[in-house]
């Protein structure tokens, strides 16, 4: 469990959504996060729609939310920033209904020394019914 205060961690990410060019670029925003979990969320947006006759969000805009929101579960897991995804798998299981907010919840549920380890998934408001399931990991160190 991480020594960092959590008042700390939450005001950090929450600016990190704030200035990170790519994240705001999206519209990703911070939902909620605990000691190695972190939740972020998409808002439907008709410019990252990536298939205009169904209406379905661009798979590249789910991949970029997943992977954003497991980096913030590898921080709140060691406190610490410093870590590069190394592999990101997503088996997507289903698309979200038209305008339907995304949301992402990922978990880092091991860190060894050098890697950390993420899985999770993606819903449009109901976690039974996953868009994507997501297994990663990243390198951890100055990177």
């Amino acid at each position: 469990m991480s020594e960092v205060d959590p008042a700390r961690r939450r005001r950090f990410i929450a600016s990190f959504v704030a200035h990170v060019p790519h994240i705001g670029a999206l519209g990703i925003d911070y939902v909620d996060h605990g000691d190695d979990w972190a939740e972020l969320a998409l808002p439907p947006r008709a410019d990252l729609v990536g298939f205009p006759d169904l209406g379905i969000v661009s798979n590249g805009a789910v991949f970029s939310l997943i992977d954003s929101c497991a980096g913030f579960a590898v921080f709140a897991r060691r406190g610490a920033i410093g870590h590069a995804t190394i592999d990101l798998r997503l088996d997507y299981v289903g698309a979200p209904p038209p305008d339907a907010t995304m949301t992402a919840r990922m978990e880092c549920y091991r860190l060894t020394r050098r890697i950390a380890f993420v899985r999770g998934i993606a819903h449009a408001g109901d976690p039974a019914r996953p868009i994507a399931n997501a297994t990663g990991t990243f390198m951890l160190g100055d990177v």
